[in-house]
């Protein structure tokens, strides 16, 4: 163990002094010491999955991280086909080889298209950035349900509304075209994303953590949640329309001293929680 983290302080060390691009982290290197994921690049000049990872990790420098968020911003979340790409430009014609996704045609699954995995974790690094704004309206463009909302969606999508797909088309004719479907790696992520980064429902063990990032126009959601046989009714309050911060629980009307959290136990009850954000 002790090997291994001085191992990971000096990746993290190295990944700082040579893999910064400017704008964000560059993805690989080629054998011969080029670099992939760079604004130097022709092709996929910036890749989302390791600014993403980047802030997920924690490895990344604070200042760093939130320009990399930025730069996934500006350059892969395309609203006008509410898409969030995985890296661009696809490649198409670059000589040196990056793997099996060149085999894949321009804007199709990992070449360039939205990777649905790598998308949702843009949606989980924007909220633990602070992001609640960003986050949720990344998590609403990848609801499926809304690409089929009209009847210029249906067409374009071709696909079940009602599942999550691997991967949506990102280039012409193909754009905005659902891919593999049933995907439930992307679902669980999903989900995750949803419930706990967002609505900020964690369980720990036998605790129960509070750590939202929610859209600041939203004033107050409720969460029923089952623990055994024991019934938790909460309901988050955010009078001051912030995006996060919990400055109470409550307990059945009891302050907690806990940092955001309470004890869950399974005594047949039910019980109300109170959370407020400030």
């Amino acid at each position: 163990a002790v090997r291994w983290r001085e191992h990971a302080t000096k990746l993290k060390a190295a990944v700082e002094a040579e893999a910064w691009d400017g704008a964000w982290y560059r993805r690989a290197y080629f054998d011969d010491g080029t670099a992939l994921g760079s604004a130097t690049n022709t092709e996929c000049r910036i890749d989302s999955i390791a600014q993403s990872w980047g802030v997920i990790s924690g490895a990344a420098e604070t200042e760093r991280a939130k320009r990399a968020m930025n730069s996934v911003r500006e350059y892969l979340v395309r609203y006008g086909d509410d898409l969030v790409l995985l890296f661009t430009p696809p490649f198409d014609k670059t000589e040196r080889d990056p793997g099996y996704i060149k085999s894949y045609p321009p804007g199709i699954r990992e070449n360039g298209g939205q990777y649905t995995h790598a998308a949702i974790w843009s949606v989980i690094a924007y909220a633990m950035l602070g992001d609640g704004d960003q986050a949720a309206e990344l998590l609403r463009m990848l609801n499926p349900i809304n690409r089929t909302s009209t009847r210029t969606g249906v067409y374009a999508y071709k696909v079940e509304p009602y599942v999550l797909a691997a991967d949506i088309y990102a280039e012409p004719p193909h754009t905005r075209r659902g891919g593999w479907t049933w995907y439930t790696g992307a679902a669980g992520w999903y989900y995750r994303a949803g419930m706990e980064w967002i609505l900020g429902l964690q369980v720990r063990a036998d605790l129960l953590i509070f750590d939202p990032c929610i859209p600041r126009a939203w004033r107050n959601y409720s969460i029923s949640y089952q623990h055994e046989n024991t019934h938790y009714e909460i309901t988050v309050e955010n009078p001051d329309g912030v995006s996060r911060g919990v400055i109470l629980v409550e307990l059945d009307g009891v302050r907690q001293s806990t940092d955001n959290s309470i004890t869950l136990k399974d005594d047949g009850q039910l019980h109300q929680v109170r959370v407020v954000l400030g």
